[in-house]
């Protein structure tokens, strides 16, 4: 055995799978953030029916090309609450389908190893993407040249493994190794481990392929490995699951069962197969007879074949398997007075457009519990009833804790490669969880007013009680265009709510002049008065700051 051929195999084989590895995900970000509002919309439709939860998890996969991103995302969205698991379970029997894509395209790859090479052929698409890449302008011409960088380096990485593989084929000592490799069970488990070492089945049924295509391994133990490959990718997903609640964790469970399962129906298959012929029969044999004289292709539709079976077998038990892993990992006691983020999930941000359309539903809740507790304010000092307090605090508490982990959450995104409108909208959430958490800090003024009146055992008279509630109103109506306006990037509820704001601070006006004649007619004391003033520019600032949320989206528009 030459030494030296051994560790140039290996290292070209290191070599092909880095870039490989690189090209998947340089291909699935700029696929995800160019059609990440289709993306959007696609994860909104899951509903009951289980057929759709397949088409959209087979969908997203063929769309980004990472099942471990969707099957994340997924989790992500039951971590949160605004998915079922049946929901989720059905989404990942589809991105197990579709990220047979890859494969597929992989086996397209190695045809004409003997005259022009399709591999020589995709690999040059590196080339003209990386040429639109440098000299485009606009985001949609940058996207599409790093989705042709990424699906020519997929080749470029093949054509170094497939290198590799003809190397190691060489070499009889690794051929006769390798042979003697045969037992079914040994090859799924080898194929688990090498793909949650890599962390990708794409990468590990790439490489099954071009060593089925050298003669490395024979066809029947490439499909053995590939089986193994479906087990071993659901190690992203219980890494995702580990930190993240108990639903999530269901997930992942259901992820791997469902893998599992497929893996020894098939094992079953070949030995029922395998036993009836008396060993002449295998799946090597079939996919050999149904697919000749193409070993990739042979490799590449068992691996569609396999997860398509699977998703039929499995799908009409999925109540069932919902329910198993339920009760293996039983529910937990949580504190439900917790602080925390109601749509988002650290998981998402590995698919950052699905982890923005979140972010901006979590703004939305936050400005409804902000305004929100604007009106209990006002209700706690125009009647002095005391009985939402509790709430009230809570809500603060949570606003608080919201301000903190939204910025964070905004910093962490905005470390991704995103394209100018996502990043232009991720600059103003800044800005707007900042005016939303300062609406809950006027509320809290209010309440403290509310509370030194009551310690001087003194109240407004009923005219200022009046144009307190005319004022709230206004914001009402305020608040209502601005979520219209943030809503629907809708210009034109902008623009009614720039002039109902106008109206706040006329009434801001009429309110000290009213509060001047009622000192001057001595219906009204000077330290109630100072707290009615001050309510009255608290309650005009948070008008301000419902202008400036509406009006980061004259940035987007």
């Amino acid at each position: 055995m030459d030494i030296s051929s051994v560790i140039i195999a290996i290292l070209t084989l290191t070599a092909g799978i880095g870039v490989f590895l690189v090209a998947c995900q340089t291909m699935s970000n700029n696929l995800e953030s160019a059609g990440s509002r289709g993306l959007r919309r696609l994860f909104a439709k899951t509903g009951d029916n289980k057929w759709v939860g397949v088409g959209i998890g087979l969908a997203g996969t063929a769309a980004i090309q990472s099942s471990g991103a969707v099957t994340v995302m997924v989790i992500g969205f039951v971590n949160v609450g605004i998915m079922s698991l049946t929901q989720a379970a059905t989404i990942i029997y589809g991105s197990n389908i579709g990220t047979t894509v890859t494969a597929q395209l992989v086996a397209l790859g190695m045809f004409g190893r003997n005259s022009i090479s399709t591999t020589i052929i995709f690999a040059a698409f590196a080339g003209i993407g990386a040429f639109i890449s440098l000299f485009a302008k606009r985001d949609k011409w940058k996207q599409t040249g790093g989705i042709l960088t990424g699906f020519g380096m997929l080749f470029v990485g093949l054509g170094m493994m497939s290198s590799a593989m003809d190397e190691f084929a060489a070499l009889p000592e690794v051929k006769t190794m390798l042979a003697a490799i045969s037992n079914p069970i040994l090859l799924v488990v080898i194929g688990a481990l090498l793909t949650a070492i890599i962390q990708s089945s794409s990468v590990m049924t790439s490489i099954a392929i071009t060593m089925v295509v050298t003669g490395l391994v024979n066809l029947d133990q490439g499909i053995y490995l590939t089986m193994g490959s479906n087990i071993g990718s659901c190690v992203v997903a219980i890494i995702a699951a580990m930190t993240s609640g108990v639903n999530a964790k269901r997930t992942a469970l259901i992820h791997l069962i469902f893998n599992v399962m497929g893996v020894c129906l098939f094992l079953l298959i070949a030995l029922l197969l395998r036993v009836l012929t008396g060993g002449d029969w295998s799946f090597g044999t079939l996919f050999s007879r149904w697919f000749p004289n193409a070993p990739q292709m042979q490799l590449a539709m068992f691996h569609t074949v396999f997860n398509v079976t699977t998703m039929l077998v499995v799908l009409p038990l999925t109540d069932i398997l919902v329910s198993t892993a339920c009760r293996i990992i039983p529910d937990e006691e949580e504190k439900s007075d917790k602080p925390r983020l109601k749509y988002l999930d650290p998981s998402m941000l590995s698919t950052p457009a699905v982890a923005l359309r979140q972010l901006k539903t979590e703004i939305e809740n936050m400005a409804d519990m902000a305004i929100t507790n604007f009106h209990r304010s006002i209700k706690i000092i125009t009647t002095m009833d005391y009985s939402e307090i509790d709430e009230f605090r809570d809500t603060e508490i949570q606003l608080n804790f919201l301000n903190r982990e939204l910025l964070r959450y905004s910093v962490s995104l905005s470390e991704n490669n995103l394209n100018s409108y996502d990043q232009r909208y991720l600059n103003g959430t800044i800005r707007t969880v900042s005016d939303l958490e300062r609406i809950g800090d006027y509320a809290e003024n209010i309440v403290e007013y509310a509370d030194s009146l009551k310690e001087q055992e003194a109240s407004f008279s009923q005219e200022a009680i009046d144009e307190i509630l005319q004022m709230e109103q206004l914001v009402s109506e305020l608040y209502a265009e601005v979520k219209l306006a943030y809503h629907n990037k809708d210009m034109e509820a902008l623009r009614r709510a720039n002039a109902i704001e106008d109206r706040i601070d006329d009434l801001t006006d009429e309110m000290e002049r009213n509060h001047i004649r009622r000192l001057n007619e001595g219906t009204c004391s000077p330290a109630v008065g100072a707290e009615y003033l001050s309510l009255a520019q608290n309650t005009e600032r948070v008008a301000d700051h419902l202008i400036n949320v509406g009006n980061t989206i004259k940035d987007l528009v």
